[in-house]
């Protein structure tokens, strides 16, 4: 069965062609790939650095939220003592 026959009647131009001109297309199409796969590469990097990113602030936030909650629970120690002192005067 030709290739024609196949459904790939593309397949006929491209052994008909001129040999410069595929080797000129293959290289086109290797670059093209190569600054595909680089840009694809770029983007990963960037979202992992991302994460990276929102993983730290979200540490951050929960540090604060333990700070918060300790100076809170502080005051409100201050709070009964100073009560306990304006109540005895």
């Amino acid at each position: 069965m030709s290739v024609e026959e196949q459904g790939y009647p593309d397949a006929v131009l491209l052994m008909e062609a001129d040999p410069e001109w595929l080797r000129a297309e293959i290289g086109r199409l290797s670059r093209e790939l190569s600054e595909t796969t680089n840009e694809k590469i770029q983007a990963a990097e960037y979202g992992l650095a991302v994460l990276e990113e929102k993983q730290q602030l979200k540490q951050q936030y929960e540090d604060l939220e333990i700070e918060y909650e300790a100076v809170r629970q502080e005051l409100d120690q201050l709070k009964e003592v100073e009560d306990h002192f304006v109540r005895t005067d």
